[in-house]
């Protein structure tokens, strides 16, 4: 941003903080802003200040268009954008930060001020956001003896290691050093959580070290009894319908005020397996009506959901089931995944202009999107032919035991002895298929809770059971033992067998497989086919992959990891972002655990995110 631009910034904010308008900040001296708290609200300045904000991820959203959707959510009547920050994505293997390309959180920050928009920065460490493993990475659950989200000190170090890293990227954008940063939360949710006031402090410490010590700090709850510290600000999460009840609660928790909610469920995630949620828009443009006469803050979450690409959707446990979620974030958001505005957006944009009296920017133009019809994937390799130098070990090891976060596992075992009945898997996570000499007999699926199949093995047979991870929970205890792969044993009539063969299977370098121009004969396989795009490189080319006879699997396109299919949907389609498209030569690879044959494909200008609809919980 010019020094011009700046100027101009500096002389607006009074006048429009003074109608609780949405304000832009500005780069000034360390003493020229300040976010506080006083005789019950919000005040920025020494001027009371609503906070008005929406929920955008920075991993969900292609960074070409960062720019775009923040304009959006200005034209819609925020003043602030909150976002988690997602530990997994920034250090994959120990010690080793990227905040590079996709992962430049600072620069999304910046973008936001830019734009005029303060931000609300959730770094967790634990996230939740329906995103795998709730942000943590991977490799925290090597340590067989680690305890996540406890004082633990194999969980405490890595945690203060990973906020002093992130503070030397995100610290210097605070408010009060002349960035947009207005609060910063500690930890999220700890309320449906646990209750140890030790771990909250060794979190809330590990922030501020981290050098998070010029902007408020504040928790975040939906449960009964909050997970918070002293001396911190507690806002309530709630969904569609629940206003009232909620803001009365956050009133005995915090009886002076101020009263924000910190996630306003205006949508809702969606399952495989399960329905696609939606939210009415009056219904939500109601409540916020009441919300804002009421004088509080709110946080749409989500404002705008995007997309969990690649391997980073999460998972729920609930009524005693594992539930892992698709790669659409849509959430029935304002902006749908594609970033287009919906009736949603409008009915909120309408609520806000009349309580804030702001005369709120243009709506951008909404480009339109393509379709691409038979995109042929012609080539093949079957897995089968092309498995890595396998591990021998006498008993099953998890897929964090080889350093693997994603992708599949295969466990093979050659038979000494005839063994006929009902083959048990103990600690299955998360989908299995099973094989004797190549052939498939049978699947298991952790959602069903089907951890049994009948075999009939002679001596000499080669058992293969082949394990996707779908996700790892990210909310609720179960999260602390989300190792994949088998966890316990694989028994014949209740004889464990032992002595296997395991493959970790990654799948980090498709593009090196020797494929073959013929259809494949024996799943899973590999396709990849070639199209040329119409239009290229902007939102205007966004299309989306229709998943029309594929089975259960994986998308990559150019060598980015579009997502997950699964027949079982609900979502049917794959969101295609045109900013990666080019005009010829894209490459579209498929990773398919049942399909055989040549499979054909189109590109919708529409989404499918289901047919079956039900309302949000």
């Amino acid at each position: 941003m010019n020094r011009c631009c700046n100027a101009v910034l500096g002389l607006l904010i009074g006048a429009l903080l003074s109608g609780n308008a949405p304000a832009a900040p500005a780069p000034a001296p360390a003493d020229a802003h300040k976010l506080t708290i006083s005789q019950g609200e919000f005040q920025l300045d020494g001027k009371p200040f609503r906070i008005i904000s929406g929920e955008m991820h920075y991993t969900r959203v292609p960074r070409e268009y960062w720019r775009d959707r923040l304009k959006m959510a200005r034209a819609m009547g925020l003043n602030t954008i909150t976002t988690y920050v997602f530990w997994n994505a920034h250090e994959a293997t120990p010690g080793h930060y990227d905040f590079s390309g996709q992962n430049d959180v600072a620069e999304f920050i910046r973008e936001a001020q830019q734009e005029g928009l303060y931000v609300i920065l959730r770094p967790g460490p634990y996230v939740c956001a329906e995103w795998e493993f709730g942000g943590f990475p991977a490799w925290l659950l090597k340590d067989p003896g680690i305890t996540i989200r406890s004082t633990d000190p194999k969980f405490m170090q890595p945690v203060q290691h990973w906020m002093h890293r992130l503070g030397q990227e995100l610290a210097p954008l605070q408010l009060a050093r002349g960035g947009n940063i207005i609060d910063v939360q500690v930890e999220n949710e700890y309320g449906s959580f646990g209750k140890d006031s030790a771990y909250l402090e060794q979190i809330r410490k590990a922030i501020v070290d981290g050098g998070f010590d010029k902007s408020l700090l504040s928790t975040s709850d939906s449960a009964e009894t909050p997970g918070t510290l002293p001396g911190l600000l507690e806002v309530v999460n709630f969904g569609v319908g629940h206003a009232r009840e909620k803001f009365a609660k956050l009133h005995t928790w915090q009886a002076t005020g101020p009263y924000m909610a910190g996630e306003y469920w205006v949508g809702w995630f969606d399952h495989w397996g399960a329905p696609h949620h939606v939210a009415d828009a009056k219904k939500v443009a109601d409540e916020l009506a009441w919300m804002l006469q009421k004088g509080y803050s709110v946080n749409f979450y989500m404002f705008h959901g995007g997309t969990s690409f690649g391997w980073m959707n999460g998972a729920n446990w609930d009524d005693d089931s594992y539930q892992p979620d698709v790669t659409s974030y849509d959430y029935d958001s304002p902006l749908d995944e594609s970033g287009r505005p919906t009736p949603k957006y409008r009915a909120l944009r309408e609520v806000i202009a009349k309580a804030t009296g702001a005369t709120l920017p243009p709506v951008p133009a909404t480009p339109a999107t393509q379709a691409i019809s038979g995109v042929k994937l012609g080539e093949s390799a079957s897995l089968w032919d092309n498995l890595p130098t396998p591990v021998a070990s006498h008993d099953l090891k998890t897929m964090e035991a080889f350093d693997q976060a994603y992708g599949d596992i295969l466990y093979r075992k050659h038979i000494d002895t005839n063994a006929t009945g009902k083959m048990k898997v103990d600690g299955l996570h998360d989908y299995a298929q099973v094989y004797v000499n190549g052939k498939r007999i049978g699947t298991l699926d952790r959602r069903l809770k089907q951890d049994t199949l009948a075999v009939k093995l002679a001596k000499g047979d080669t058992l293969d059971v082949l394990v996707q991870n779908d996700g790892r929970i990210n909310f609720g205890e179960h999260l602390r033992n989300e190792r994949k792969g088998i966890l316990g044993s694989v028994s014949v009539q209740g004889k464990a067998l032992s002595d296997w063969q395991i493959y970790s299977l990654p799948f980090n370098n498709t593009d090196a497989l020797p494929y073959a121009h013929a259809p494949c004969k024996h799943a899973p396989c590999f396709y990849r086919g070639s199209f040329d795009a119409p239009v290229s490189g902007s939102a205007s080319a966004d299309t989306f992959l229709d998943t029309k006879g594929l089975g259960k699997g994986f998308v990559w396109l150019n060598g980015r990891p579009l997502g997950r299919t699964w027949s079982i949907g609900p979502q049917r389609t794959l969101y295609v972002p045109g900013a990666w498209l080019k005009p010829s030569g894209n490459q579209l690879v498929v990773l398919d655990l049942l399909v055989e044959g040549q499979p054909v494909l189109n590109m919708l200008k529409q989404p499918n995110l289901g047919t079956t609809t039900v309302k949000v919980p």
